[in-house]
């Protein structure tokens, strides 16, 4: 998701990048339900270390994935950029640790843009 905004812990729009990869079990994403699930997001005040999480767990219980790997690429704020990623193949997540494609890649974040 190129455009995906929130309103952060002082009530001001932040801006990211929401990539998702997600192996399905029995259940698929709609493509149409997952924008608007993302608008709603929109009116919640959170951080975005917070919201990851969020978005993470209500995935996780919704549809039940093989996997699910999330990574929110937030524009700079006051001179300083994040990245964060959370996959349930980890072992501390309680994955299997099966996949083990998550070594970074040489661009600039670790991901394919």
């Amino acid at each position: 998701m190129p455009e995906f905004t929130f309103l952060g812990v002082h009530e001001q729009p932040d801006f990211a990048k929401l990539y998702i990869t997600f192996y399905p079990k029995g259940k698929i994403i709609e493509l149409k339900s997952l924008k608007l699930y993302v608008y709603h997001l929109r009116d919640i005040i959170v951080s975005y270390e917070r919201l990851i999480n969020i978005i993470y767990d209500h995935m996780i219980e919704t549809f039940q994935p093989d996997r699910l790997r999330l990574t929110l690429v937030c524009n700079p704020r006051g001179g300083i950029s994040s990245k964060l990623v959370i996959d349930s193949d980890w072992k501390d997540r309680g994955g299997e640790e099966k996949f083990k494609d998550y070594p970074e890649r040489d661009d600039e974040w670790g991901i394919l843009m």
